[in-house]
Parts: C-alpha cells; sequence; structure tokens
C-alpha cells in the first residue's frame, strides 16, 4: 500500500477548530454498526455508546497512545448473546463478555511470552475462515425474520410493507456502499437506516410516541436548566454485584457459548492491525505490540460487560476513515470516544434508536451478515488455501455444517456446546489432530506485518 504523508501525526494535537469535526466523523462511521448489535441482541444501544466510548478510550491508555484505533460492539457475538440471554438474561451475557475478556487477557499474556506462531498453529485460516463463515450464515435467519414478519407477535406473521420497508433500506445501504465517495463511502449502514427509517415512517411503521414524550418533557420543563438536565438521563446500566451476582450466574453453558468467538475476534482484530499498520505507516503489531492491542480489546469488553454492553472490538469502518482523511491522531480517536459517551446520556438520542423500525434493521443485516460470511471466505482466498487438499476440505466442511445446522452436545442436563460454539472447538481439534499442518495456514501472511518505515514527524504538517 502506497504511504502518504499524514495530515495529523497519531500524537499531534489537532487544531480546536478542526477536533470536533474530525471527531464527529469517526462517530458517524461507527454509529451505525455500533447500535445495530444492542438492538439485534435486545442490549440498550445507549449502553452500548458509553460502553464504546469507554472501552476506547482504556483501549488508547493500554497501547499507550500509539494505536489510532476505535472500537464499538462486536458483531462475532450477536448469535451467542442471544442464545445466552434466552436461558439465563442480559446477567449471563454479561458474564459470558467477562469471560471472554479473561482469554482477550490470557492471549495477551501468552504472546508477549512466546510470540505469535502458537496463536498460529492453534488458529490458522482453514480454522478462522470458516467459522467466521457460519456466524455470519448463522444469524441469516435472524435478519430475514426481522426484515419479513411483524415484530412482538408470538407466531411469525408475514408482511409484506414490513418486507418492502426492509428491501429499500437494503437497497439504499447498497447504493450507498457502490456509489458514494469519499468520506460518505464509509457511511453505507447510517445512509440505508436513515433512508430506510425515512421511508418507513411513509409507511406508517414508525412509533415515535417515545421521542415525542421525550420532546415534551424537555419542552415543558419550566427553565432552562431543568431543560437542560431534562435532556440527559442515565442509560439502562446493568452492573454486576449491582443489578445481578456474576456467581450466581455464571456456568460451563455460558463458557462453551461464549469464549470460543474470543479466538475468533482475537485472530480479526489481528487483521485490523495488520491494515491499520499500513494505512498509518507504522508496524503496530511490534510498537505497541500485538499484546498490548489485544490486551486492549479485551479490558474494553471488561468494560462493556460491568455496564450491560455488548463486547467490543477495533472496527474497519474507523479504519477506513484513516486511510481517507490521514488524520492519525489518537486524540481525534479520543473525542469521538468522549461524545459516544456523552450521546449515550442524551435522553433524545435513545429514544431515536428505539423508534426505528425492526424491518430496517433487518434490511441493514441482510447485507452485514452476508459481509461477515463473505469476509471468512475472503480469509481463505487471501491466504491462498488449497481445497484440493483433503485435510482443507474436510475441517472446512465440518466446520460448515455442524456450525449451521445447529449440531450441539448435551454435556449435562443444563450445560450444552451449540452451534458456532462446537464448530469452532472441533474446527480446532481438528486441525490439530490430522497431519499435514502446514497446509491450513496457505501463504502463511496471515499474522505476518511486512516492516514499514517510519515516517518523519517534522515533515507531517496539521
Amino acid at each position: 500500500m502506497k504511504q502518504h504523508k499524514a495530515a495529523l501525526d497519531v500524537n499531534e494535537v489537532p487544531p480546536l477548530n478542526k477536533w470536533l469535526v474530525l471527531s464527529l466523523q469517526h462517530l458517524f462511521a461507527m454509529f451505525g454498526a455500533t447500535i445495530l448489535v444492542p438492538f439485534l441482541t435486545g442490549l440498550s444501544p445507549s449502553v452500548a455508546l458509553v460502553s464504546s466510548g469507554f472501552g476506547t478510550l482504556a483501549y488508547l491508555l493500554i497501547t499507550r497512545g500509539k494505536v489510532p484505533a476505535y472500537l464499538g460492539s462486536s458483531f462475532a457475538f450477536i448469535a451467542p448473546i442471544i442464545e445466552v440471554s434466552k436461558s439465563s438474561g442480559v446477567a449471563g451475557a454479561m458474564v459470558g463478555s467477562f469471560l471472554a475478556g479473561l482469554v482477550y487477557g490470557l492471549v495477551a499474556l501468552l504472546i508477549s511470552i512466546f510470540g505469535t506462531k502458537w496463536l498460529m498453529n492453534l488458529l490458522p485460516p482453514i480454522v478462522v475462515g470458516p467459522v467466521i463463515i457460519v456466524i455470519g450464515l448463522g444469524l441469516a435467519s435472524t435478519a430475514v425474520e426481522m426484515a419479513m414478519y411483524l415484530p412482538g407477535q408470538e407466531e411469525n406473521i408475514y408482511s409484506g410493507t414490513h418486507f418492502m420497508v426492509a428491501l429499500v433500506t437494503l437497497a439504499i445501504t447498497i447504493i450507498a456502499s457502490i456509489y458514494f465517495k469519499g468520506f460518505f463511502s464509509l457511511l453505507p449502514i447510517l445512509f440505508g437506516i436513515v433512508g430506510g427509517y425515512a421511508f418507513a415512517m411513509t409507511q406508517g411503521i414508525v412509533d415515535t410516541s417515545g421521542i415525542q414524550e421525550e420532546w415534551t418533557t424537555i419542552t415543558t420543563a419550566g427553565s432552562f436548566t431543568a431543560a437542560i438536565a431534562a435532556l440527559f438521563q442515565a442509560p439502562d446500566f446493568v452492573v454486576p454485584f449491582v443489578d445481578f451476582s456474576p456467581l450466581e450466574v455464571i456456568s460451563w453453558e455460558i463458557a462453551f457459548l461464549m469464549v470460543p468467538f474470543a479466538l475468533v475476534t482475537i485472530t480479526e482484530h489481528t487483521g485490523d492491525q495488520m491494515v491499520l499498520s499500513k494505512v498509518v505507516g507504522r508496524n503496530f503489531l511490534k510498537n505497541p505490540g500485538l499484546d498490548k492491542s489485544i490486551l486492549g480489546d479485551g479490558v474494553a469488553t471488561f468494560i462493556a460487560s460491568c455496564l450491560g454492553g455488548p463486547p467490543n472490538t477495533t472496527y474497519g469502518e474507523n479504519i477506513g476513515v484513516l486511510a481517507i482523511t490521514r488524520v492519525y491522531s489518537v486524540f481525534v480517536i479520543g473525542g469521538a470516544a468522549v461524545i459516544a459517551i456523552v450521546f449515550g446520556f442524551i435522553g433524545m438520542v435513545t429514544a431515536v434508536i428505539s423508534s426505528i423500525p425492526t424491518a430496517v434493521m433487518g434490511g441493514v443485516s441482510i447485507l452485514l451478515f452476508g459481509i461477515i460470511a463473505s469476509s471468512g471466505l475472503r480469509m481463505l482466498i487471501d491466504n491462498q488455501i488449497d481445497f484440493g487438499e483433503k485435510r482443507n476440505l474436510i475441517i472446512a466442511s465440518v466446520i460448515l455444517v455442524i456450525g449451521v445446522g445447529g449440531a450441539f452436545v448435551q454435556v449435562t442436563e443444563e450445560v450444552q456446546i451449540a452451534g458456532m460454539a462446537l464448530a469452532a472447538i472441533i474446527g480446532v481439534g481438528l486441525n490439530l489432530i490430522l497431519p499435514g499442518k502446514e497446509k491450513g495456514h496457505g501463504n502463511g501472511q496471515m499474522f505476518e506485518a511486512p516492516e514499514v518505515e517510519q515516517q518523519n514527524k517534522k515533515n507531517h504538517v496539521a
């Protein structure tokens, strides 16, 4: 990738008159995807915004202000959060997120001691690629149900109006992805949600009562000070040892459902760090080190689990913003995190998000979940995995059928290893057992980041 002179280098502070605008760009880039995850899993969107902001600030601190990355809600954990919530509620999902964060910390420790080779042996592309495909395809039915059926019904009732809204939303998202240029090309999800929302209003399926209630509360406050106080309200945090007792909730079933996905997101995180290194012109896998950035992800997930938000991970959308703007300043990223926290405490923002019809989110999800599956396929292609090798064909086939088919192992009456978690565990096992491990690595470049020349800070201009 051709390197370009940075408009703002990693540790440069932007001028005050530009700081807010530059930070808002990153907020818009992450906003659509970050609120979609809690929307699908039944968590609070406002809590997701707050936890992403605090998680990003923690990440910047742990990486010593050397990696300009924004962290938002992880799509990989959508399915396990939904499954855990069915049996153990939001408390169970938070305990599972905490356990996933522990895995991040353990992997970071092992990388700091032994390097990345052991991780490559455990999670080569032939395992990670199909597991990512399973994550996307496993969510396909959720997207279609949201798009086609009336929400809140005990039985699925087909609605042509809702499906039309979903298809219009999908079309707007696709058009934005293909035809919009520059910074706007990074916001297809946001454009899709806004456009779909507007069309849904013409179809009469938007419930604006919550917005009207918030507006009435603000406008009838009686004074400017009271109106400002009414504008802000605490999100619905779910705090351990306050709202629930983790020791009463934790179980092996939660661990088996949530923990395997941490390994997948760790691999995705590594890929993001490689891309980010190329964009900025620095090898972040060496300085501050992959162990520091993975630990940052883990701490951000810890924070989310203590607030009631979904697990966090680095966002490719924000890496795209860095590539286009060439503004690499961690102060800009930190500004976006602070704004996200503030937005989470504004009741009107929560009311607007809550009013988005499920059909709109279903339309966006059709594309997003397909992209997740396609990214797994892309990993196999980029790493030149040879499916002429029986070993690779067997591992991928078993992972796909077990994961998409919904197979499960009933360990005890209460503990079950199901679906994607089981597929990931069996995939790792097959890779370790079957001979010819090197064939599953493809070109072997998955954890290799080319050396990139350090840029002279004196030549950078604000």
